[in-house]
């Protein structure tokens, strides 16, 4: 039985699956991308997350919802029990540029966008993928709580967050946020304190990039990851997942994949159960040491 962690109301599996390099330059073609969300449903991963943003041109808004979508309906009836979730707040204009737009009018207009391409009535956990510095947060969170009170979205999540956001999102949200996903990784600490403020909360912590730095010789603590790994015949990046299932009981991550073989690597992570001399190696960031 694969491992699971609690995200709000359900069980999903501890690992999760990032979509964005299927749509994003560099992509598969789409055979290969369907492929790649497959074996990721075959290894018993049952979150994927995905945002109306993750385009590589100008014209193509929305692509990698689209591809879930189409991913998930070939899949059949297995695929019933996956939580996909969505992001809204961003734009990529083609150029490789990322904006950003916190609207309330346009945090509307995407989700019901994002409800069109994924075909589903509600969206499982919608996140506001980042804070508009020119619209007020408040103004931003008020329309995603419209947005489940509308029955539009099941839970709410926020992202690229800091700790005095997370709580007004709280205030703001209640028991509708679920989630925080920042960035965190090995080579990448800085939103420990979030971190930790999510897992006193009880939020799921969905950290993008994470296996940010491992492959490269030069990255901070990548040579202890690979030490582990060859100890245990497994690749380092399986190694720096299951260290970070080990930090805290609300991680739940969702590297990227754009191959089967990548995404199947990762799922196995949550079987994965390092030993403390094995962690005592490993970057020290207040593990809870606890296994979902």
């Amino acid at each position: 039985m694969t491992a699971t962690r609690r995200l709000g109301s359900l069980d999903v599996s501890a690992i999760g699956l990032g979509a964005m390099p299927l749509s994003v330059e560099g992509r598969p073609d789409e055979e290969r991308a369907v492929a790649t969300v497959h074996a990721a449903l075959d290894a018993g991963i049952t979150l994927i997350d995905t945002a109306d943003s993750y385009h590589w041109h100008a014209d193509e808004y929305g692509h990698n919802e689209r591809l879930v979508a189409r991913a998930l309906a070939a899949y059949g009836p297995g695929a019933d029990g996956v939580l996909v979730a969505t992001k809204g707040g961003r734009g990529r204009p083609g150029d490789g540029s990322w904006t950003i737009d916190g609207d309330p009018a346009h945090l509307k207009r995407a989700c019901e966008g994002s409800l069109r391409r994924l075909g589903v009535e509600a969206i499982g956990l919608y996140q506001q993928h980042y804070p508009d510095p020119r619209v007020p947060y408040e103004d931003s969170l008020g329309a995603v709580r419209e947005l489940y009170d509308e029955g539009k979205i099941r839970a709410a999540g926020i992202s690229n967050v800091s700790v005095e956001q997370v709580r007004q999102a709280r205030g703001i949200l209640g028991d509708a946020l679920v989630s925080v996903q920042n960035r965190f990784s090995a080579e990448f600490l800085q939103h420990r304190p979030v971190l930790e403020l999510c897992t006193e909360l009880g939020l799921a912590f969905l950290p993008w990039s994470p296996l940010g730095g491992i492959g490269r010789a030069d990255a901070v603590g990548s040579g202890a990851f690979a030490e582990v790994a060859a100890g245990r015949g497994v690749s380092p990046q399986r190694v720096a997942l299951a260290w970070l299932l080990a930090v805290s009981p609300v991680m739940l991550p969702i590297p990227g994949a754009s191959r089967p073989e990548t995404i199947r690597d990762s799922a196995a992570a949550a079987e994965l159960v390092l030993t403390e001399e094995e962690l005592n190696v490993l970057p020290m960031v207040g593990r809870a040491a606890a296994r979902g």
